[in-house]
């Protein structure tokens, strides 16, 4: 059982980001221009789902560090056809930030792995309604993960 609370799961670096695209987007005058009102619409819209996700953000927080798929662990898992993967499992506002792919905990694959230990294999659905099988390998605390990676 998971010990994180519900909110989205943020590495240090990730909420920090978030805030400081937050201040800059909260600024006067940015993007008020007569003209902007879809620019101006957007830009409200990134303004509440920043503050959507980081109220009750779990920052940097690890989770047990107990070998079972979670948000905040870094999970190595092997397809059906022999690739094997390694990724950060936490909120998609990481991507292309680091050194790791990252996988919501929303997404198919992530909803199939939450809660699954080393050896479980598990089904998703893929987009065109074939289901893909994946073996997890490996799961352990993003912290964990950091510390031998450097």
């Amino acid at each position: 059982m998971s010990t994180v609370s519900s909110g989205p799961w943020l590495t240090p670096e990730a909420h920090e980001r978030l805030v400081r695209e937050l201040a800059t987007l909260r600024r006067p005058g940015t993007d008020d221009r007569d003209g902007e009102i879809a620019h101006n619409t957007h830009r409200q819209a990134r303004i509440r789902q920043i503050e959507d996700m980081l109220r009750g953000a779990v920052v940097g927080q690890d989770p047990p560090d107990d070998g079972i798929a979670e948000p905040g662990m870094v999970l190595t898992v092997r397809y059906d056809d022999g690739d094997t993967e390694t990724f950060l499992l936490g909120t998609r506002d990481e991507a292309g930030h680091g050194e790791l792919e990252v996988y919501s905990p929303d997404s198919p694959l992530g909803r199939a792995l939450h809660g699954a230990k080393p050896g479980d294999r598990r089904e998703y659905r893929v987009p065109s309604g074939g289901a893909v099988h994946v073996t997890l390998l490996d799961a352990k605390p993003y912290g964990r993960h950091r510390e031998t990676a450097h």
